[in-house]
């Protein structure tokens, strides 16, 4: 796991975000369903209620029909609605217009025979006679409430407990199904890892040994045969260390002193010469001489090499890179390719490759990004279509 975390592929956090990914969905739907559960649970408990209170409310609304029979005959006599301190009542016509009401909900659905709303029950029922008029009955009790206090911390309970459980047995579902991809990713690092171990030896033996050869001293198509294998060496030698630097970054101890940043610019530009004049392209440099800088060798030739690697690898036949160091500022411009405004936004990520046409595994600038983070270096990237690229870091002394 170690390895894969500092190869970049690093997956457990790839584990990470697929399993909150998949957890944030599955949470969503299981949220849904536990909704749904509690809601059918609660409709459930409430029908219960009202089934409870169906015979009281039957009684009442007896009571009120006789008493509106009573009235009814006696209208002569008396004239004063019936009323009970124990429920409220209405009366409405054939038409479901309201005759007379001592409802505290007027707002009364007619369409139902009993039903809880607003915090109280109603229950409608049809006298058998039209009477004063009255073709519905209404009578209304305030809800004790009891029944859902009963069951309200009963559904929180069980809610929070169901998707405790149902979140873990996704959490599980989700390692399962990220098993392969583990397995394939393993397989993939350790290949990566073998393979740039190998390429060392070879690579480091081939150089060492173009170094030794006098060009002066061979005839021009030996020279220009042996230039081409240097050029492919070094390409090897960089892809190689970007690789490893890639797979050791978090186990790589800086050792930081104080260099001087223009020799080692200089240093980086002659390394670069041989593949630069394949393509033609001409170094102008302006270096201001004795710039020191606090850093780790190794990790700032790392991060001026894959700069000007890349100016190297999209620059245009017979074009140009400039180099400019003074206090606190470097500066590489190119005469390349560019980038438009929506590739530039994702220029420092780990694998992006804007042109497949060309080589590379689109790790060299993140290599630059992880750089500049541990050392607090500024880059401002600059860019436009078909004109070419200008790259600035600074740094604080």
């Amino acid at each position: 796991m170690l390895a894969l975390k500092n190869s970049g592929i690093d997956l457990s956090k790839s584990e990470t975000r697929t399993i909150i990914g998949f957890s944030l969905i599955y949470s969503i739907l299981v949220l849904v369903i536990l909704g749904v559960i509690s809601f059918l649970y609660y409709q459930f408990k409430k029908d219960l209620m009202l089934q409870d209170k169906r015979q009281t409310l039957q009684n009442y609304s007896n009571n009120q029909i006789s008493n509106l029979k009573e009235l009814h005959i006696n209208i002569d006599k008396s004239n004063i609605y019936p009323r009970d301190e124990k429920f409220n009542s209405a009366i409405f016509d054939s038409s479901k217009k309201k005759i007379f009401s001592t409802l505290i909900m007027n707002d009364v659905n007619l369409d139902e025979v009993i039903y809880l709303k607003d915090g109280y029950i109603h229950l409608i029922k049809e006298p058998e006679s039209y009477y004063l008029g009255s073709k519905y009955v209404i009578v209304e009790i305030e809800d004790d409430n009891i029944w859902f206090i009963k069951i309200k911390y009963k559904i929180i309970f069980w809610f929070f407990i169901a998707f405790f459980i149902l979140l873990l047995i996704g959490y599980f579902i989700a390692k399962l199904f990220l098993r392969p991809m583990r397995e394939s990713i393993l397989m993939l690092d350790r290949f990566i890892k073998d393979t740039t171990h190998e390429l060392n030896t070879p690579v480091a033996a081939i150089l060492s040994n173009i170094q030794m050869i006098d060009k002066n001293s061979i005839d021009e198509k030996l020279a220009k045969k042996i230039n081409r294998i240097e050029i492919g060496a070094k390409t090897i030698s960089n892809i190689y260390e970007d690789l490893t630097f890639i797979s050791l970054n978090n186990q790589i101890i800086s050792n930081n002193e104080e260099l001087n940043l223009s020799q080692i610019l200089r240093q980086r530009v002659d390394f670069f010469k041989a593949i630069a004049n394949s393509k033609k392209v001409e170094f102008q440099l302006d270096i201001k001489e004795d710039i020191f800088i606090v850093c780790d060798v190794k990790k700032l030739s790392k991060l001026i090499d894959n700069i000007l690697s890349n100016a190297i690898k999209y620059n245009k036949f017979q074009g140009f890179i400039k180099v400019s160091l003074k206090d606190n500022l470097l500066v590489i411009e190119d005469s390349g390719k560019g980038l438009s405004k929506e590739n530039l936004k994702s220029l420092f990520t780990r694998y992006k490759r804007f042109d497949k046409s060309v080589g590379g595994f689109g790790i060299g600038l993140n290599i630059v990004q992880m750089i500049a983070k541990e050392y607090n270096f500024k880059i401002d990237v600059i860019s436009k279509l078909n004109v070419g690229t200008r790259i600035k870091i600074r740094w604080q002394e």
